[in-house]
């Protein structure tokens, strides 16, 4: 590493947000150490397994999207079962300007081996296996790690400490965090079984079926003809005792029937919901696992763990190239314990329809699923997991509010309006400089973006984008972009509109005129006022 290059940033745990984190920030230059206790990287299970289509974007950034959907299962169907009756259908339109389906089924542990393989041949990633977190302290200067290896303790510094080590973090308890909430009594049983169930890839949900009564069962598909398939079971459930008896072959058949099948992975375990009180102390952050655990009905863990790390990677570059000051990081716990909050009252609403915690609760959903056989309105009220979908940063310090904010909707699955604080809509564009680029959310992920909608202004603002912060702004005209004229319009841009981008495709103004002042007052806003660049 040369005099001048930055101190590494410190990653604890290997996982898939800790090694997306680690190729966002060599997008920016910025070096990582990534801290892996376990002795080798040997991912196995689907755990995680259904991507949501803007976190492949993210992935997209890094060089792993598009593998990640040729290996992975695009389903548009998902059906919903009280007992042996269909209740509904949720189908997914057509991804229209967006790049990818709206979700794709890859187990995790083929996420973990595309991040991985790009992360091994990245120059600033360096991979530590073997590297067991046990102390953390803090300076001025940046963060000391001591870890525990198989020749002894040592030490490892560098600018910050980004936790990505799980549910049972280290690195939390290390810094005296709690981890409020609580866990299920209920246990579940996940399975991966390579089999032909004689139907085609949709998502099948059951309520109450006659051979899981009183529970649940989920059946997702994912690739080389294996289905996830998940058991709600009692508390006490023993899965040798389950395997020893044959009552686990009673339970794969009555799914399989007598079709031949293969057990490719199993496991049982509790469901939580927690949170850690705050995302960041000092130069540390938490992500992913180590900040908030939720049920998975509805694709909110991983995902949301993405998104983590792009909001967390961005802003840890921003502060150690020199761009911003400290105070953007205090940006990250506002707007990802935010998320996290959002992610936990729709998967506490879910988890409480599945499994009801009292007998007010309990005779609440048995009316609306015995409701919902006969009236199509009830059905709205079945409740098998509201889908992710990315986090609206309209409260965050870093948006220039625009238009009411309290007419936004905030229900789950509601189309969002184009405002500043939601994510940039993405479509076909052509930047005559940039040849690798095809879509818009292409030109995101590095620097700041100033989308102006014509040519003048585009070229009017840039003096203005410059001197208003330290940190790289690219300046677009969207009437030069804009090859197909979808981008205006998906923006509702005016005819003389400018857009604020941040480096993770959230919006983060909208100013109209545009007034190079105002746009000014964004830029600073959008990096917590770094003020004017040196010599200025």
């Amino acid at each position: 590493m040369s005099p001048t290059a930055p101190s590494p940033v410190l990653i604890a745990g290997g996982g898939p947000v800790g090694i997306t984190a680690a190729l966002l920030l060599a997008r920016f230059d910025v070096p990582s150490v990534v801290l892996e206790a376990e002795p080798t990287h040997a991912p196995v299970g689907s755990k995680a397994i259904c991507m949501q289509r803007d976190a492949l974007d993210v992935l997209d950034r890094v060089g792993c999207a598009e593998p990640l959907v040729a290996e992975g299962v695009t389903w548009t169907l998902g059906r919903t079962y009280y007992r042996e009756t269909e209740l509904l259908q949720i189908t997914f339109p057509d991804p229209g300007l967006s790049a990818f389906p709206p979700f794709v089924n890859v187990p995790q542990s083929s996420t973990e081996r595309h991040l991985w393989e790009r992360a091994v041949n990245a120059p600033s990633v360096d991979l530590r296996t073997g590297h067991r977190v046990v102390g953390v302290t803090q300076h001025d200067a940046g963060v000391t790690v001591r870890v525990e290896t198989a020749d002894g303790t040592a030490d490892v510094a560098g600018s910050h400490l980004l936790a990505c080590d799980g549910a049972r973090s280290t690195v939390r308890k290390l810094l005296g965090l709690a981890f409020e909430g609580h866990s299920y009594d209920e246990e579940f049983l996940i399975a991966d079984i390579r089999a032909d169930l004689g139907f085609a890839a949709e998502r099948r949900f059951f309520f109450d079926p006659a051979w899981n009564p009183g529970r649940q069962v989920l059946v997702h598909p994912q690739p080389d003809s294996v289905w996830r398939i998940d058991w709600q079971v009692p508390g006490d459930f023993d899965l040798a005792r389950e395997r020893g008896s044959g009552a686990l072959d009673d339970r794969v058949r009555a799914i399989v029937g007598d079709r031949p099948y293969e057990i490719v992975w199993l496991s049982a375990y509790r469901f939580h919901q927690r949170l850690a009180p705050t995302f960041r102390v000092g130069r540390a952050l938490l992500a992913g696992d180590a900040a908030h655990l939720m049920s998975p009905f509805g694709a909110r863990g991983l995902n949301s763990g993405i998104q983590d790390a792009e909001n967390a990677a961005w802003k840890l570059a921003f502060v150690v190239r020199g761009w911003a000051g400290d105070a953007l990081l205090a940006s990250y716990d506002a707007e990802r314990r935010a998320a996290a909050e959002e992610n936990l009252r729709v998967t506490g609403e879910t988890m409480r329809f599945l499994v009801p915690r009292n007998a007010e609760e309990a005779a609440r959903r048995k009316a609306v699923l015995e409701q919902a056989l006969t009236d199509p309105a009830a059905r709205r009220s079945v409740d098998s997991g509201r889908l992710a979908e990315p986090f609206s940063y309209l409260d965050s310090p870093l948006t220039t509010p625009w238009g009411d904010p309290g007419a936004f909707p905030r229900d789950p699955g509601v189309a969002r309006p184009v405002v500043p604080g939601v994510l940039c809509p993405d479509g076909p564009c052509t930047v005559q400089a940039r040849p690798d680029v095809s879509r818009l959310r292409q030109l995101f992920g590095s620097a700041l973006v100033v989308l102006a909608t014509t040519t003048a202004d585009a070229l009017g603002l840039e003096m203005a984008c410059r001197a208003a912060v330290r940190a790289p702004v690219d300046v677009h005209a969207l009437e030069e972009i804009d090859r197909l004229g979808v981008l205006a319009p998906a923006l509702h841009a005016g005819p003389r509109t400018a857009y604020v981008v941040r480096p993770d495709g959230h919006l983060a103004a909208r100013v109209d005129g545009p007034d190079p002042d105002a746009l000014a007052r964004a830029l600073r806003r959008a990096v917590t006022d770094a003020g004017p660049p040196p010599g200025e």
